[in-house]
């Protein structure tokens, strides 16, 4: 119990001394979720390497190198990385990080992956279910000029046949989206292929059913060569003289 309200007042108390960052972390890591899903399998498979200077590379990612030291050790169990204590859901390892390692932030060159949410549907990612809301042109031209300028930045014309392929996918997948017609699709080349859980739960029992079938089968038809012997003695015993 002791130990319980230990905690308890430890969350607390980062909650109420977390520093103040001026970038989001939730919609950073909702940006980074549609590059990491949406685009780097592409560029990947171009062995493309991204500069530095690119926005979308990850060490333009204020929280990045955090978000890379979470452990998620069960459902509702996280750990952290750097000093290793757990928390029973992903928010309070959020703050405390904002509290404790603050100091691994470098907050003086201003990355903030959120600012590129408009290019890069943070809302979709974060609730792909939410409701549509109505269409403002002047917002959708300011994130589409944003992903433009994603696109002519980070994957140049004059880079080879590598950067012109990823430059008109990255046009494709996330900018021809903002367009108040409705008539676009979101990253139409898809994304990372995901291993569904329903998926991998039916592959589970089939392979745990497998031996089963087997062993039934097995049994049965040991009942049945029983049967049949018993069959032919009882058949023998009738057909013996008298």
């Amino acid at each position: 119990m002791f130990v319980i309200m230990l905690v308890f007042r430890t969350v607390k108390q980062e909650e109420g001394h977390a520093h103040k960052v001026h970038c989001s972390r939730e919609r950073s890591r909702a940006a980074w979720q549609a590059i990491e899903e949406y685009l780097m399998p592409f560029v990947e498979r171009e062995q493309y390497q991204i500069s530095s200077k690119c926005r979308l590379h990850p060490s333009n990612d204020l929280f990045r190198d955090q978000e890379e030291h979470k452990i998620h050790v069960d459902i509702n169990e996280w750990k952290c990385g750097y000093c290793k204590k757990h928390f029973r859901a992903e928010k309070y390892l959020d703050q405390h990080f904002d509290n404790r390692h603050y100091n691994l932030l470098n907050i003086s060159d201003g990355k903030c992956m959120a600012d590129l949410c408009g290019a890069l549907h943070c809302d979709f990612m974060m609730d792909s279910k939410s409701t549509k809301t109505k269409c403002n042109p002047a917002a959708v031209a300011k994130n589409h000029h944003l992903c433009e300028s994603l696109a002519d930045s980070c994957f140049p014309l004059n880079q080879g046949p590598s950067a012109s392929r990823l430059h008109e996918l990255f046009l494709h997948q996330f900018c021809d989206a903002h367009t108040c017609s409705g008539n676009k699709k979101l990253f139409p080349k898809g994304g990372k292929k995901k291993t569904s859980v329903f998926y991998l739960a039916i592959s589970i029992l089939t392979m745990m059913m497998i031996p089963l079938f087997y062993l039934i089968v097995y049994l049965h038809q040991s009942e049945m060569r029983k049967g049949t012997q018993e069959l032919r003695r009882i058949s023998k015993r009738k057909t013996k003289p008298s």
